[in-house]
């Protein structure tokens, strides 16, 4: 009988070196006896103690042999020609085959094989097998059951000086762990002493994080690699790149060099499809987005800047702050910036100025969250100020829905992997929104009070069900949504892709109509100083002169006539005493008419 042990040991530890060395014994604690405690007991000496009954144990293997199998492969190819034939020769191997046919062996197997196969034809003919009988019938049924979630896990930040949680990676192999990454976003204001580590949780364990990320500055995002699960990509706050090999333990594997690098912090990471599996991309709010490969990080592939006047200068490109790319369309992603707008961009373009393809304008601020929709990927969702928006590629100049103005900032949003019309959106006063804009357009489907704190990020798992929050002090909450919310519903994608395109028709005739009228009021205007200029050369010359002069003339006649009004009001009057002779009253007046025809002024017009 064979005798196996089996030793488990943790894939982490395969390769690692033992170091084991000589030494001489030593004392690790010496515990005194307490005669106190000795006079609380009775010795008895000696015991004896009886044991019967005892589980009887055994070990029992039986060995059986193993009935293994194996595909093999048949090439059916034409042979079984006497050596005397050449099968090449076509005289020589009809000449054969007119000859075995003749032979009543043949005829009499050809017959008895025919009526085998015959009878085989017949079954087939009789049960399809491969037949679908429920075709017609929808696989899963619809659940009546109100929107809900529940809180599964907390995962707590083990620094005493609290972080933000400000990014979140799901394992790509099962979802399994949980990938935080832990910064302070406040400018300038960290705390002394504040940790850089970021960690990786396993969602069994909430008290102790699995493994440590020790990056040189605080990572502001952290992105499993979806083809090797045990690589990470990182971007810091003071603009580098970072890797690592969680084989290798929890040091950096590979770091962008300080010159090579961003300037301002990395807010977006996110992996290529490529064959090796080891380019990405990575944004920062300077304005450049740089393309890596990780198996060389002393400087970037390839540095496309945000410049959307295509005069490739620096300091006109627009911040970048979120990242999208889809496998599905692996010559195109799309950057959020600061300033609100979406620039779809050509990573196979030739030239700096061609790589911007065309931009998205409608959020007030930062777009903190940009994702494509997973069913339908010309569709893509926007988060940022206080509303959340649905875009389409056929439609540039405006989103075609969008929810109402929030009291609260809104900060992530992420859709459904399950469900097209399903997404989720987080807000700084701690609140979880569950929208189905196929159930209910106006108001979130669920609202959720996750925590007391602002909420800064979100993440969905592949299968939909657990959805992961970090908040403003490291907190990664873990909730688990109802049945309803991660089953496709009945005709669910039909109904999804018809809402997007009727919104798309309706923004479409909105803009032609916007534009007809914007062209008619330019019409309009541009008639009007056609007119203006027309009517100008028609005016004589002289009558303006005569015009201008007459204006001159009565300007100055107005003003000599106010002057002498003036001059009037002005000369002193004699008043004529009460106890007057006639002879003196005679005497003054005649004075008064000599001193005025002598002393008054004479004017034209004036007798």
């Amino acid at each position: 009988m064979e005798i196996v042990y089996v030793y488990v040991k943790r894939r982490s530890e395969f390769g690692k070196q033992c170091n084991f060395s000589d030494r001489q014994a030593e004392l690790n604690i010496d515990i005194q006896p307490n005669p106190e405690l000795a006079q609380q007991f009775v010795e008895r000496n000696p015991v004896d103690k009886g044991i019967q009954c005892s589980t009887s144990m055994s070990e029992h293997e039986a060995n059986t042999e193993r009935f293994e199998m194996e595909t093999r492969g048949v090439n059916h190819v034409e042979g079984g020609w006497p050596k005397d034939v050449n099968p090449l020769e076509l005289e020589q191997t009809i000449r054969f085959r007119k000859k075995v046919e003749k032979d009543e062996n043949y005829i009499n197997a050809i017959t008895q094989l025919g009526s085998i196969m015959e009878h085989c034809i017949k079954q087939n003919n009789a049960i399809d097998i491969y037949q679908e009988y429920f075709d017609d019938e929808d696989a899963v049924e619809v659940t009546d059951e109100a929107p809900s979630a529940k809180t599964i896990n907390v995962f707590r930040d083990p620094q005493e000086i609290k972080r933000s949680a400000t990014h979140l990676s799901w394992h790509p192999d099962g979802n399994r762990k949980l990938a935080v990454a832990y910064s302070c976003l406040n400018f300038q204001r960290a705390p002394e002493g504040m940790s850089n580590e970021s960690y990786i949780w396993d969602l069994e364990n909430p008290n102790r994080p699995e493994i440590s990320l020790k990056p040189p500055s605080p990572l502001v995002t952290l992105e499993y690699n979806p083809k090797d699960s045990h690589v990470l990509l990182g971007g810091c706050y003071n603009g580098q790149i970072a890797c690592w090999d969680t084989r290798k333990g929890s040091l950096v594997a590979e770091l962008s060099t300080i010159e090579f690098s961003h300037r301002d912090p990395v807010y977006g990471t996110i992996w290529l499809q490529s064959k090796t599996g080891t380019e990405c991309f990575s944004a920062s709010t300077d304005g450049q987005v740089m393309w890596w490969d990780i198996r060389k990080m002393s400087e970037p592939t390839e540095v496309v800047v945000m410049d959307i006047t295509k005069k490739e200068q620096l300091e006109n490109a627009l911040g970048a702050i979120s990242l999208e790319f889809e496998s599905t369309l692996p010559t195109k992603f799309m950057v959020g910036t600061e300033q609100g707008i979406v620039i779809s961009c050509n990573r196979k373009a030739k030239t700096q100025a061609e790589k911007i393809v065309c931009t998205f304008s409608g959020h007030h601020g930062p777009v903190y969250a940009l994702q494509r929709n997973p069913f339908y990927p010309k569709n893509f969702l926007t988060v940022g100020d206080w509303t959340a928006r649905i875009w389409s590629e056929d439609s540039r100049e405006s989103s075609i829905m969008w929810t109402k103005y929030h009291m609260a900032y809104l900060t992530d949003g992420a859709w459904s992997p399950v469900r097209p019309a399903v997404f989720f959106t987080t807000k700084m006063d701690g609140t979880l929104d569950i929208w189905d804009f196929v159930f209910k357009q106006c108001d979130p489907a669920l609202s959720l009070k996750v925590c007391d704190e602002a909420l800064f990020s979100l993440r969905v798992q592949d299968s939909g069900s657990f959805i992961a929050c970090g908040s403003q002090l490291g907190t990664a909450t873990l909730l688990e949504v109802s049945s309803g919310l991660c089953t496709l519903q009945r005709n669910e994608k039909n109904t999804a892709s018809s809402i997007f395109e009727r919104e798309t028709r309706r923004e479409k005739i909105l803009e032609a109509r916007h534009r007809e009228m914007r062209l008619k009021e330019k019409g309009k205007a541009e008639g009007r100083d056609d007119d203006l200029r027309e009517e100008e050369p028609t005016l004589n010359l002289e009558e303006l002169v005569s015009k201008a002069e007459e204006e001159f003339f009565d300007v100055i006649f107005t003003e000599l006539k106010r002057k002498e009004a003036e001059a009037m009001k002005k000369k002193p009057k004699q008043r004529r005493p009460s106890l007057e002779t006639d002879e003196e009253v005679e005497g003054e007046d005649g004075g008064e008419e000599e001193r005025g025809s002598e002393e008054s002024p004479t004017l034209e017009g004036q007798p």
